[in-house]
């Protein structure tokens, strides 16, 4: 795989109608995706190391995004939905390697601005449910 620009790496949001928009003035883009481990350490664990269960933690995925505030239509749809607290259906696509896609919930929306500078914003979605990889 190439080098990417991280320009084109886009977080998209499903509107009214079904399709998907890209989320308005985002300059940077981020998405984590973690597994909590369970421990199963005991006292009959080899030397004290630490021991894991295979497939039993709880898995997440996270958007996260800053950028210049638009006041596009995507930022109407991410407003009600933090104030609703209501499911988004997002993507995160990374070019040439895939796409996540599932239900989020915004669980960060700030805004800010300095004298003299632009308005900006942070967000970041949770999943609410269990995403789909697509290959790109």
């Amino acid at each position: 795989m190439s080098a990417q620009r991280g320009r084109d790496m886009l977080v998209k949001i499903r509107n009214e109608n079904g399709d998907f928009i890209t989320v308005a003035g985002l300059r940077t883009k981020t998405l984590n995706l973690n597994a909590r481990l369970v421990d199963i350490t005991d006292h009959d664990s080899v030397d004290q190391w630490r021991e894991l269960l295979p497939g039993s933690g709880v898995k997440t995925a996270e958007i996260s995004g800053s950028g210049v505030f638009r006041d596009g239509a995507s930022d109407a749809i991410m407003r009600t939905a933090f104030f609703e607290q209501s499911h988004l259906r997002a993507q995160f696509i990374l070019p040439d390697f895939g796409a996540i896609e599932g239900d989020f919930i915004l669980n960060r929306l700030s805004f800010a601005g300095s004298f003299g500078g632009e308005a900006s914003y942070e967000l970041s979605f949770s999943s609410a449910g269990s995403p789909s990889f697509t290959v790109i």
